[in-house]
């Protein structure tokens, strides 16, 4: 039994150092000259460490506009989702109407649909409606999610009506029980949509792409593929600080809420 825990402890680790090596190498990278990663290209400690490169990539223009463009963004999806996911969500698990079963069918279905599929029909929408290159073109698209409202809707049908229909008693209208009540005791859930909505679109990258065309509308992940390259060669001392300030959120947000992200897989799951 020893020798065994022995092994697993040891493949562990060993999966441990092979997925935060990468990592590692990107913040070693990002604090070495441009002289240093030129003449050694892997460098386990930098001879000597400089912040210079963070500097150079936060007072460049772009470098500002997008991650206030990945901020906005990122928020703006969030709170969308949190409140209309919600709302439907609540629908479905509360309410008996004509066309329920087909809507669920239809939530669960977009959960199976790669989001590659709907790329064009979606850039022909935005394009017709002149939302190219804005934020309506980066958040209307993706203020609801099947996923989301799928969670919700599971995690409310296993809520108590008991509170609900004694506020009904007391006068109380849907949307007065709705934001009173309902959101309240869903908070678990809602932090669950809110971490997951957050990491999914912060890291977005192909719908970014396609719906913007200027430099002042780009995300991170757009404008970090575009950024310190050069037609024959790499910056990769900047372009590593870059991408080690873009991933500094995520890894922030995931140390900080990490057992909300876990509790994500079995939300809904049990009644």
């Amino acid at each position: 039994m020893r020798t065994r825990t022995v092994i697993l402890s040891v493949v562990l680790l060993a999966l441990l150092v092979s997925t935060l090596f990468p990592l590692y190498w990107m913040v070693a990278t990002s604090v070495r000259g441009e002289g240093a990663v030129i003449k050694k290209a892997v460098e386990l400690w930098p001879e000597s460490p400089t912040l210079t490169n963070y500097v150079d990539v936060w007072k460049s223009g772009p470098f500002a506009r997008y991650f206030l463009n990945s901020v906005v963004v990122s928020a703006l999806v969030v709170l969308g989702n949190m409140l209309f996911a919600s709302m439907v969500g609540y629908g479905i698990a509360r309410r008996e109407f004509r066309g329920k079963r087909l809507l669920t069918v239809g939530v669960v279905s977009m959960l199976m649909v790669p989001r590659q599929i709907t790329m064009i029909p979606l850039y022909l929408l935005i394009s017709k409606f002149r939302m190219i290159d804005s934020y309506f073109a980066l958040t209307l698209p993706f203020l609801v999610d099947a996923f989301n409202v799928f969670l919700i809707s599971q995690y409310m049908t296993s809520l108590p009506t008991e509170l609900e229909d004694a506020a009904r008693v007391d006068g109380a209208g849907d949307m007065s029980i709705f934001f009173r009540i309902v959101l309240p005791l869903s908070r678990p859930a809602l932090a669950v949509v809110g971490i997951n909505t957050f990491l999914v679109n912060w890291n977005s990258f192909l719908y970014p792409l396609i719906l913007t065309n200027s430099e002042r509308m780009r995300t991170l992940p757009v404008g970090l593929a575009l950024y310190s390259q050069g037609e024959h060669s790499v910056d990769w001392g900047h372009l590593t600080a870059g991408s080690t300030v873009c991933a500094l959120p995520i890894i922030v947000v995931f140390l900080l809420f990490q057992r909300h992200i876990i509790e994500g897989l079995t939300a809904g799951s049990s009644k």
